[in-house]
C-alpha cells in the first residue's frame, strides 16, 4: 500500500482577513469622520441612545456580568478545571512568579489613574442613595470604586481569555472570537457568522481601548498644564494623541518582548512608587484600618451590589456613569485583554488559570482605589472641601489635587505625569497588536499581525479617540463604550454557550476511556501498551532501553509503518476511508487517520521525542547525551506511554484500544442532549524538540 507523504516544513503563509479588516476599518472611520465633522449631531445621537439603552437593558447588564462570574467560578470549581489550556502533554511556559506579575501588569491602566481619586470621593459626596459627607457615605464610597473594578469584571476577562487559550492552544483554531462559537456552528464559523462575531470584536474593543485614551489624554493634558502652565484644550490633546500613536507605534512595531513587556515592566515599578509614598506620606495606620474594613465590605456586601438595579427609585444618570459604564467597559475591553491572558497562559489548568485571574490583579486593584481613594475622604473629612468638589466635577484634576496635599508634590506630579503617559502607550500598542492579530489571518498562534496593520490600527484607535474627545469629551466616551457594548455581550453568551458544550465532550471523552472494554478485558496489552510483552527480560530490557535516532528511525519503518498499514487496509476493506501520512519535517512521524463521515475523525500519530539520557543507563565510552521516545499523539496531545519494543501485533492491539475508545466517546456523545459539540479534527502537534 502507497504512503501519503505530506511536507510538514511548508508553512502557510500569514494573511489579512479582508472581510474583519475592511468591515470593522470601514464602520470606525466613518464614525471617526462623522464625530470631527458633525459633533453636534453625533453627541445628541450617542445620549440619545445610552438613555434608550439605560432604559430599555439596565437590568440586563446587571444580570450579564453576574452569570459571566458564576459561569467562570463554576467551570473552575467543577471537574472541567483540571483540563489544560493546551494539549495534555503541555506544561505553563512560564513560572508562577512571572506569570503572576504579567496578570498584575494587565490589572492596571490609565482608568485607575484617572478613577482612583474621582470615584470614592463622588460617591462620598454624591452617593447613589442615602445623604453625602456622612460617615456612612465614607465607609461605602471606596467599596463601589472595589466593585466596579473588582472580581465582577475579571470574570469577563477571565472568560474570554479561558475561551481564547482553550480552542486555539489545545484544538489548533485560530487565536479570534469566532473559534469559541466552533463547538456550536462547526466550520459554518469561517463563514458570514464568524466574520460577523469578529467584527463586533474588534470595534467593541477598538471603542473601549479609545475610551480608556480618551480619558487618558485628558488626564495627560491636565498634568502638563499643572506642571507646565499649557492650555486644556482639543489642539493640545490633538498633539498628545498624536505623540502617543507614535510613541505606541514604536512600541508596537518592536514587538511583545522588546516594546510592550518592557514598558509593561517599568508602569508597574512607578506605579508601586507612587502608591507607596502615598501609602506612608499619609496616615498610614489609618489607611490599612481602612483597607482592611473595606475588604470585609467588599465581601459583605457584594451579592447585594451585584444585582442591585435600584428598581424603586432608580438614578438613572448615576448607573450610566457607573455600573453601566463599568460593565460595558469590561465588556468591550474582554477580547483584548482576553488575548493577552491566553498568551501568558497556555500549559496552566483552568483552575489555575481562573484563580490567578481573578485574585492576583484584583490584590493590587484593591490596594490602589483603597489607599488612594480613603486618602482623599480623609483629607476632605479634615476640611479639604475645595478639593472634594474639584475631584468630583473635574476628574482629571483629581489625582493631582490629592498629591498637593503631601509634601514633594513637584516630583510627584511628574511621576503621575509619566505614569499615565507610559500607561497610555501600554493600552495603545498592545491594542493596536492585538486588533492586528483579530484582522488576520495567521499560519500559527504564536505570530503576530504584521508590522504596517499594527501601524493602522495604532493611527485608526488615535483618530476615534480624537473624534470622540471632539462629539463630546469624556462623557460621550463613556456613552459610546455602554453603546458598543451591548452587542458584544451577547456574543459573550455564544462563547459560554461553546465552551460549555466542548466541556461536555471532554468528559465523554475522559468517560469513554474508562467505559471502554479494550482498556479493561484486552489481555494483549494494557494502559500504555505494558500488559503484552512476551516475558519479564523482554520487558526488563525494553524499559532500559534508550535508542538513539537511528533506531528510532529503523522501528518507525519496521513496526509502526506496517502496523498502520495493516490497519487503514483491513478498515478500507471493510468500507472505512483511512490513509497512513508520513511527514518528513525535522524528524519523521507517521499518522493513521480514519474518516467517519460527519463525526469526529480519529487521528493516531507516533512522533519522535528527544530527552535527556539518563546516567545510569550511560554505558563506558558512551558519549551520547540524548536518548528518543516514540509517544502517541491524540486530538488532545501526547498520551504519555512509548511505543519502542512493541511488536507489531502490539501496536496494532494498542491503535485498536484507542480505536475502540475513541468510538465509545462518539457513541456517548450521540446520546447526550444536544448532541454533544463540534470538535476540531486537527490534532495538536507536539512541541519542537
Amino acid at each position: 500500500m502507497s504512503v501519503k507523504h505530506i511536507d510538514t516544513t511548508e508553512q502557510k503563509k500569514d494573511e489579512l482577513n479582508p472581510v474583519v479588516f475592511y468591515g470593522s476599518a470601514i464602520c470606525i472611520l466613518l464614525f471617526s469622520l462623522w464625530g470631527m465633522f458633525f459633533t453636534d449631531s453625533a453627541n445628541n445621537l450617542i445620549f440619545a441612545v445610552l438613555g434608550w439603552i439605560s432604559n430599555t437593558f439596565g437590568w440586563y447588564y446587571f444580570l450579564a456580568a453576574t452569570l459571566y462570574l458564576g459561569f467562570v467560578i463554576f467551570v473552575a470549581a467543577s471537574r472541567f478545571g483540571s483540563i489544560r489550556l493546551g494539549p495534555d502533554h503541555s506544561r505553563p511556559e512560564f513560572s508562577l512568579g512571572s506569570w503572576a506579575a504579567m496578570l498584575f501588569a494587565a490589572g492596571i491602566g490609565i482608568d485607575l489613574l484617572f478613577f482612583c481619586v474621582a470615584e470614592p470621593v463622588t460617591q462620598f459626596l454624591a452617593p447613589p442613595t442615602g445623604e453625602g459627607g456622612t460617615l456612612e457615605a465614607a465607609r461605602q464610597a471606596t467599596v463601589w470604586g472595589m466593585f466596579h473594578y473588582g472580581i465582577t469584571g475579571w470574570g469577563m476577562y477571565a472568560l474570554m481569555g479561558m475561551a481564547l487559550a482553550y480552542f486555539s492552544y489545545r484544538y489548533n483554531l485560530p487565536l479570534t472570537i469566532r473559534s469559541a462559537l466552533y463547538p456550536l456552528f462547526g466550520r459554518r464559523v469561517e463563514g458570514a457568522i464568524g466574520h460577523t462575531v469578529d467584527i463586533a470584536a474588534v470595534i467593541g474593543t477598538v471603542f473601549g481601548i479609545a475610551t480608556s485614551l480618551g480619558i487618558g489624554v485628558v488626564q495627560l493634558n491636565y498634568g502638563l498644564t499643572y506642571l507646565f502652565d499649557l492650555p486644556q484644550n482639543l489642539i493640545v490633546q490633538g498633539g498628545l494623541i498624536a505623540l502617543s500613536v507614535v510613541l505606541a507605534t514604536i512600541s508596537v512595531v518592536a514587538g511583545v518582548d522588546k516594546g510592550i513587556r518592557r514598558i509593561s515592566e517599568l508602569n508597574v515599578i512607578l506605579a508601586v512608587v507612587l502608591l507607596l509614598y502615598v501609602l506612608f506620606a499619609g496616615d498610614t495606620t489609618f489607611l490599612l484600618n481602612a483597607l482592611v474594613l473595606n475588604v470585609g465590605d467588599y465581601v459583605n456586601r457584594f451579592m447585594g451590589m451585584t444585582l442591585n438595579t435600584f428598581a424603586f427609585d432608580q438614578p438613572t444618570d448615576w448607573l450610566n456613569t457607573w455600573t453601566l459604564f463599568f460593565w460595558a467597559w469590561w465588556v468591550a475591553w474582554a477580547p483584548f485583554v482576553g488575548l493577552f491572558l491566553a498568551r501568558i497562559s497556555r500549559g496552566r489548568t483552568i483552575r489555575e488559570f481562573v484563580v490567578g485571574t481573578l485574585t492576583i490583579p484584583f490584590i493590587f486593584t484593591l490596594m490602589w482605589i483603597s489607599i488612594f481613594g480613603n486618602s482623599a475622604i480623609e483629607s476632605i473629612l479634615n476640611g479639604a472641601t475645595e478639593f472634594g468638589q474639584i475631584a468630583m466635577n473635574s476628574p482629571e484634576q483629581s489625582i493631582y489635587g490629592l498629591l498637593e496635599q503631601y509634601p514633594g508634590v513637584t516630583w510627584t506630579a511628574s511621576l503621575a505625569t509619566l505614569l499615565g503617559m507610559l500607561f497610555y502607550v501600554t493600552s495603545a500598542d498592545s491594542g493596536a497588536l492585538v486588533l492586528g492579530n483579530f484582522t488576520s489571518r495567521l499560519s500559527s498562534v504564536h505570530n503576530d499581525a504584521p508590522t504596517w496593520l499594527r501601524i493602522f490600527w495604532s493611527v485608526a484607535i488615535g483618530l476615534l479617540t480624537l473624534a470622540l474627545l471632539m462629539a463630546g469629551g469624556v462623557s460621550a466616551l463613556q456613552g459610546m463604550v455602554v453603546i458598543m457594548g451591548l452587542p458584544f455581550s451577547f456574543v459573550i453568551f455564544f462563547v459560554m454557550a461553546g465552551l460549555y458544550r466542548s466541556f461536555k465532550s471532554e468528559a465523554f471523552k475522559e468517560d469513554s476511556h474508562r467505559a471502554s472494554l479494550a482498556g479493561r478485558l484486552s489481555s494483549r496489552t494494557g494502559a500504555g501498551g505494558e500488559r503484552g510483552l512476551r516475558n519479564w527480560r523482554q520487558r526488563l530490557n525494553r524499559a532500559m532501553h534508550f535508542p538513539n535516532q537511528r533506531q528510532a528511525g529503523t522501528f518507525i519503518s519496521e513496526t509502526v509503518r506496517p502496523a498502520m498499514e495493516e490497519v487503514s487496509q483491513e478498515l478500507s476493506r471493510q468500507g472505512v476511508e483511512a490513509e497512513v501520512v508520513a511527514g518528513e519535517g525535522d524528524e519523521l512521524h507517521l499518522e493513521l487517520n480514519v474518516k467517519l463521515g460527519n463525526e469526529q475523525n480519529f487521528t493516531y500519530q507516533v512522533w519522535p521525542r528527544t530527552f535527556s539520557m539518563p546516567s545510569f543507563a550511560r554505558r563506558a565510552n558512551e558519549t551520547r547525551s540524548r536518548y528518543y521516545r516514540l509517544e502517541v499523539y491524540l486530538l488532545e496531545g501526547s498520551q504519555g506511554y512509548n511505543l519502542i519494543g512493541f511488536s507489531r501485533d502490539q501496536l496494532i492491539n494498542d491503535i485498536l484500544d484507542q480505536y475502540e475508545r475513541h468510538l465509545q466517546f462518539l457513541h456517548m456523545t450521540r446520546e447526550a442532549p444536544g448532541n454533544g459539540a463540534n470538535i476540531p479534527d486537527d490534532p495538536t502537534m507536539p512541541p519542537a524538540p
